[in-house]
């Protein structure tokens, strides 16, 4: 298959100042989804397969023109690495000069990834779970967290060393990405322990306090419920606490419908 569905393209504001930026990323958001999270915030477009096919000649295009934003933000991108990968080498061969942001799940084969080594600058995974248990209930993910780690070993091995430019945008690197939910405290600590073991203590981790129950999330009640500033607390302590050095933690204000892209 030659092509490449995609459901929204915008100007996103609300990802990480080093992303973000005062001129925002242009954010392709692409169709359909291989995780099955109960509590995901853009299940328009995760579930439904809803967007527009564009060959790899045109996403190419489309990646030559972002405008004023400071980078690329390539959001679910999973199903469709080879096209990917075809499309950036071509837009590269044509000028493409802003930094590819790589913004994943991480649920996917590090073999894969292996196809865009050269071509992603920045890889932005998330890391959600340790225990296969809770990563089956909430996501329908057998084996989450071992498949999450070898690749997100494969992105750092690509991109070890984050590189900001002069007004703090991110050129190159990783940034992990855990995002709390309520009563899974623990579950956050073994995933910020493994980065701890597994990774040099100066990799950037954001810790995210958003979460807001959508979806299906009202037919768990345990995960029915916002963040607390103490469970919140807690984390980013325990994070100090174990020697991570570098992240974002967010405001609980961020825990918002405002935030979420209207699709």
């Amino acid at each position: 298959m030659n092509k490449i569905k995609i459901s929204k393209i915008m100007i996103h504001n609300w990802e990480e100042p080093c992303i973000s930026g005062k001129n925002g990323t242009y954010a392709i958001f692409f169709a359909g989804c291989n995780l099955k999270c109960v509590f995901c915030q853009n299940y328009k477009i995760s579930t439904s397969n809803v967007g527009e096919e564009k060959t790899v000649e045109e996403f190419a295009e489309i990646l030559l023109s972002s405008g004023d934003a400071h980078n690329i933000d390539l959001v679910s991108p999973s199903l469709y690495i080879p096209q990917i990968a075809e499309a950036l080498k071509i837009a590269k061969k044509q000028g493409l000069k802003k930094p590819v942001i790589y913004n994943t799940n991480s649920y996917e084969s590090s073999e894969k990834l292996k196809l865009l080594d050269g071509l992603v600058d920045v890889y932005l995974p998330d890391l959600k779970y340790f225990s296969n248990e809770i990563s089956i209930k909430y996501s329908n993910a057998k084996n989450y967290f071992p498949i999450a780690t070898e690749a997100i070993l494969e992105m750092h091995r690509q991109q070890p060393i984050a590189a900001f430019d002069e007004n703090g945008i991110i050129q190159k690197g990783i940034i992990l990405r855990h995002l709390c939910l309520p009563g899974n405290l623990e579950d956050t600590k073994n995933v910020l322990d493994w980065i701890k073991n597994n990774l040099p203590a100066e990799t950037y981790v954001s810790l995210m306090s958003q979460y807001v129950p959508e979806y299906n999330a009202s037919k768990f009640p345990e995960i029915n419920r916002k963040l607390t500033l103490r469970e919140y607390n807690n984390v980013v302590e325990y994070f100090l606490n174990i020697g991570l050095k570098n992240g974002f933690i967010q405001e609980l204000e961020s825990s918002n419908k405002k935030y979420i892209p209207e699709f």
